[in-house]
C-alpha cells in the first residue's frame, strides 16, 4: 500500500511509518528542501527543485546533488520495512542534464530482498524526461529499529 505524505516537513507524528521516521530525522535531504511525497512497502517518491547553490561551473546541475536525490529515495524505500537499512553501495547514470529551477522527482522501487540485503532503483525525472538512473544496495543493521547515539 502506497501512503501519500501529507507533511512534507518531515516533522514527526505518532503513527509514523519508518521511512517517515527516518526521513523527519534526515536533516542533510530537507535541508536542501527534498520533500517525501509518497511512500510504501519497498517504495519512496521525493522531489526536489534545482537551486542556484546547486548549480556547477557548466551551468547544470552538479552530479552529487542528483545523486543525494536518489539516495535519499532510495533510503526511504528500503527502510519502509522497519529495520534500519542503510546503504551497501550505489551506482548512478546521468541521462540528461537538469538545471536551475527544474523540479526533479525521484521515484524508488524495490527489485529484489534476499536476506538482510536488498537491490532498489530509482529514477528521477524533469516531468516526464528521464535524467538519471540509479541502482542502491542495502544492508539492514543487525538489532536496530530506531535511531540510536553512537
Amino acid at each position: 500500500m502506497v501512503k501519500k505524505v501529507t507533511q512534507a516537513t518531515g516533522a514527526t507524528s505518532a503513527g509514523a511509518t519508518p521511512a517517515e521516521a527516518m526521513f523527519a530525522a534526515d536533516e542533510a535531504s530537507r535541508a536542501l528542501g527534498i520533500e517525501l511525497l509518497e511512500q510504501g512497502e519497498g517504495t519512496a517518491v521525493l522531489r526536489m527543485a534545482v537551486t542556484p547553490a546547486m548549480v556547477n561551473g557548466h551551468g547544470i546541475a552538479h552530479g552529487g546533488y542528483l545523486f543525494l536525490l536518489a539516495d535519499s529515495a532510495f533510503a526511504c524505500a528500503c527502510n519502509s520495512h522497519g529495520p534500519v537499512t542503510v546503504a551497501a553501495g550505489a551506482d548512478i547514470d546521468f541521462v540528461a542534464p537538469a538545471y536551475e529551477g527544474d523540479v526533479l522527482v525521484a521515484t524508488a522501487r524495490e527489485r529484489t530482498r534476499f536476506g538482510r540485503s536488498g537491490i532498489y532503483d530509482v529514477s528521477v525525472l524533469r516531468g516526464d524526461e528521464v535524467v538519471a538512473e540509479f541502482r542502491g544496495r542495502s544492508r539492514s543493521i543487525r538489532g536496530r529499529t530506531t535511531k540510536e547515539s553512537r
